[in-house]
């Protein structure tokens, strides 16, 4: 791997400060309806915040193989509007007060209107990105949506069993890290990349989507809720099983995967309290054994893009995944 050193957080937000301000703008722009509910709603949830990784993505991965153009900034802000259209849907299904300490979309306005809100940003999207009229651009959108509504019902599917690695790795690759690496890819489609320097782009997003939604899941179930900006442990009463919960449901006593069992078909913390199963948790190391996996697919998606030429962007590429899993919400 180059020992090009790693860029800190300020010199990453330093080199795409002016394009994200640009993403932002551009979100604003794009949510600029003429039928006002649609564009109030869109308002309130672009003001929302959130950490812009997605579109952050995209512009490293671009100007990474040197590309200066304006699509950049263009796409970035599709990605965030598809982003925002998830969570809109997530918090529908998932019956969600709060995003990001606010009252969500749903709990304000209903569902019936966020469900159509949601619908309008995708396809605002896609309006978007058929502006770039690059058929490459559309297809991985198009697989993007799809795998994304997939992993939605694979996961409803799911709801209060027991499931096996192999099956959360699935749902947290549809839900999360195909998001990930699909803003990469489009970096590097901009940049007119190679296939197989795509593919590393892509195999980087995809990885550290993974980390992503790995140290997510830990933190939903160990972080503050001030800090979180919503309630703590929602997997566990939503009825998911997250890869600490996994693992010890894989290596914990008769007693204590019960315990976890009944979380999981209560859909509640009435019988068995968060506290006892954050205990089953540390007993048998499940947090500690999905950071570790969490830091190894950060090793990965750094690993993936080894062969970039060196740059003041690869130092930030190569930034991302230590910001990933040390976060704190």
């Amino acid at each position: 791997m180059s020992t090009i050193a790693i860029a800190t957080t300020k010199e990453v937000f330093d080199l795409i400060r002016e394009d994200l301000l640009a993403i932002e703008q551009e979100f604003a722009r794009a949510c600029g309806a003429d039928v006002a509910p649609i564009r109030e709603m869109a308002a309130y949830l672009r003001e929302g915040g959130g950490k812009r990784i997605r579109p952050a993505l995209l512009l490293l991965a671009a100007h990474a193989l040197a590309y200066k153009g304006r699509s950049a900034v263009h796409l970035g802000a599709v990605v965030e509007m598809i982003h925002t259209a998830t969570l809109v849907h997530d918090d529908i299904i998932d019956e969600a007060d709060t995003r990001r300490g606010r009252p969500s979309a749903n709990k304000t306005w209903g569902n019936a209107r966020c469900v159509l809100t949601g619908d309008w940003l995708y396809m605002q999207a896609f309006h978007m990105a058929l502006e770039e009229r690059n058929f490459r651009i559309l297809d991985l959108l198009i697989r993007l949506t799809q795998q994304m509504v997939e992993g939605e019902l694979v996961q409803m599917d799911l709801l209060g069993r027991a499931i096996g690695e192999q099956e959360y790795y699935d749902l947290i690759y549809r839900k999360t890290a195909c998001l990930f690496q699909i803003s990469m890819q489009l970096g590097g489609v901009l940049a007119g990349a190679t296939p197989e320097v795509e593919a590393q782009l892509g195999e980087y997003g995809r990885n550290l989507g993974l980390a992503f939604q790995i140290v997510d899941d830990v933190l939903d179930l160990t972080a503050d809720e001030d800090v979180l900006g919503k309630p703590v442990a929602s997997d566990l009463r939503e009825g998911k099983a997250t890869l600490a919960v996994v693992h010890a449901l894989q290596h914990g006593s008769r007693e204590e995967r019960a315990a976890i069992q009944q979380v999981l078909e209560d859909r509640s913390f009435a019988r068995v309290g968060h506290a006892r199963i954050l205990e089953i948790l540390r007993h048998n190391g499940s947090l500690d054994f999905a950071m570790r996996a969490a830091y190894g697919y950060a090793d990965v998606a750094r690993a993936a893009v080894a062969a970039l030429p060196d740059s003041e962007d690869k130092r930030a590429v190569l930034w991302a995944p230590d910001v990933v899993v040390a976060r704190e919400k």
